[in-house]
């Protein structure tokens, strides 16, 4: 178990960027490496599927993934101050792995991004956080020691990171997010290596 799962669904992009922010802070910390995985779309039609293995792109998450890790980081767009469906309907997936008990103790961190500044960001981390408690997983957050979290003005709060996306979805991330992703990635990856 020398990995952290970087976990995500990302719909415009953000989410997806920060994920590679956040892996760059758990490689930081050897030997820890970051596993970077998503999930696929859900549909509201039941016949639609995706293939397991998407055509291009970062490989979807199993069970074995989420069962082997050191550390989780999930990360998710708000919809309407709560996760996305597709990473919810993943996590809904875990059962055999909450009665396994393989969670248990592991560190958790969270990340999110919306499309205003006050759609959202710290009820969707919350909302995330929930299956993680669960699963008896340890929540770590971004302590205001960080200073940086005392002076981003766009997303980032102690619950996790986040990022402010715009109504257009073309935001990119700032200076601060970045830094502050490369933060939570260290600290979970640090947290694993405590444990083992």
């Amino acid at each position: 178990m020398s990995y952290v799962l970087v976990l995500y669904y990302s719909q415009h992009g953000a989410v997806a960027e920060m994920a590679d922010y956040i892996a760059l802070g758990v490689d930081e910390c050897r030997p820890m490496e970051a596993k970077i995985r998503t999930v696929p779309k859900v549909s509201t039609l039941c016949e639609a599927t995706e293939n397991e293995i998407p055509d291009h792109g970062v490989p979807y998450a199993n069970l074995q993934d989420l069962r082997n890790c050191a550390g989780l980081i999930i990360g998710s767009p708000t919809r309407f101050g709560n996760i996305a469906a597709p990473l919810k309907y993943f996590l809904d997936s875990t059962s055999a792995l909450w009665l396994e008990g393989s969670l248990i103790d592991k560190p958790a961190g969270l990340f999110t991004s919306t499309s205003s500044l006050h759609g959202g960001q710290e009820s969707t981390l919350l909302s995330m956080m929930l299956p993680l408690l669960h699963h008896g997983m340890v929540i770590v957050g971004i302590p205001y020691s960080e200073q940086t979290l005392m002076h981003t003005r766009s997303g980032c709060t102690p619950y996790g990171v986040s990022h402010w996306a715009g109504a257009g979805s073309d935001k990119p991330l700032t200076v601060e997010e970045k830094e502050l992703c490369k933060t939570l990635g260290s600290r979970v990856a640090r947290h694993a290596l405590l444990r083992s």
